[in-house]
């Protein structure tokens, strides 16, 4: 009787990272994935959570043909960081929101089949984000899982994000439902940094100044004092005792 040794199926199976396809379609729907991955990275940085951008998600184990590269996913209680790929039977959980950059070119794939995939996995939100204005109206439209249907979004609230999304140009913008303040893209973070740089450096400005002139004051503060007690001096002298008719009292002087 010949002995069989198990074999591992699942380590022979090979998930590719990539395909060789172009990141995004235009440079305006590159910059809006970049900005979108890196503001919800930055908001994200403190929580047991990543942001994953074109990579490829894995959704039917021992299958690799079954994948989908998502423009931006954002997936909760799961090791921060960047992964090559993402499968789910690995981290245990489904995306729970995700942004395609979509186009007049890939109105049907993010429309009905991405669509109907991501209803399938269990993904809480899709958004549809349009940044040249060719199909979508307003540029913006989110889907929310009610039960095991997506239902349009009317608010334009993520409510796993709890951020408030809107549209500014050719990019979306994100706000804070707790405090309404802005996530700052990369390049309005490099902005304000500047002007913080500034700021500070105004008021180092502005403190120099200030020690600067109380020196100053404290000089001539000493000079009087010394003034006054060489004036005096002067009156102790002999001569001016001689002169103590006058009733003047040297200390008396100030």
């Amino acid at each position: 009787m010949t002995a069989t040794v198990p074999v591992n199926v699942e380590s022979e199976i090979f998930y590719p990272s990539a395909d060789g396809q172009p990141v995004a379609e235009t440079y305006d729907h590159l910059y809006a994935l970049l900005t979108t991955l890196e503001v919800l990275k930055q908001y994200l940085a403190n929580r047991q959570a990543t942001v994953l951008a074109n990579q490829f998600l894995y959704y039917a184990q021992g299958f690799p043909k079954l994948r989908i590269a998502p423009d931006v996913m954002v997936i909760f209680d799961v090791a921060p960081g960047g992964r090559d790929n993402y499968k789910i039977w690995e981290e245990g959980q489904v995306p729970i929101v995700i942004f395609e950059m979509t186009s007049f070119g890939t109105k049907g794939q993010d429309e009905i089949f991405k669509k109907t995939l991501y209803e399938q996995l269990g993904v809480k939100e899709y958004w549809l984000f349009d940044p040249k204005s060719e199909w979508v109206e307003q540029q913006l439209r989110g889907y929310r899982l009610r039960g095991e249907i997506y239902e349009a979004i009317q608010d334009g609230r993520s409510e796993p994000l709890q951020l408030r999304l809107v549209v500014e140009g050719r990019l979306i913008g994100f706000y804070r439902e707790d405090t309404g303040e802005k996530l700052l893209i990369p390049d309005e973070l490099v902005e304000a940094l500047r002007q913080e740089i500034l700021a500070r450096q105004q008021a180092e400005e502005l403190a120099e100044q200030e020690r600067q002139r109380a020196e100053q004051e404290r000089q001539r503060a000493e000079q009087a004092e010394l003034q006054i007690e060489q004036l005096k001096a002067r009156l102790r002298s002999p001569l001016a005792l001689a002169q103590l008719s006058l009733n003047v009292d040297p200390d008396t002087i100030q």
